[in-house]
């Protein structure tokens, strides 16, 4: 196994054992929505809207020049 391989195995198994400790339940208030979830599944929303504000902020900077 390459090095690469060694990393993705490390950080697929440190995400799997997160996901199992974090299992409860978590309600989530935004205005007048309340929302229950699996706390994984929160962070998980929050990391993918961070990434996409990221792409979307250096795509904006490449169109400008």
């Amino acid at each position: 196994m390459s090095v690469a391989q060694w990393v993705a195995l490390v950080v697929t198994v440190l995400a799997l054992v997160f996901v199992l400790q974090n299992r409860d339940r978590v309600t989530i208030h935004l205005l007048q929505i309340e929302v229950g979830s699996p706390m994984w599944l929160v962070l998980l929303v929050m990391f993918v809207a961070g990434w996409l504000a990221g792409v979307l902020v250096r795509w904006r900077r490449g169109r400008r020049g």
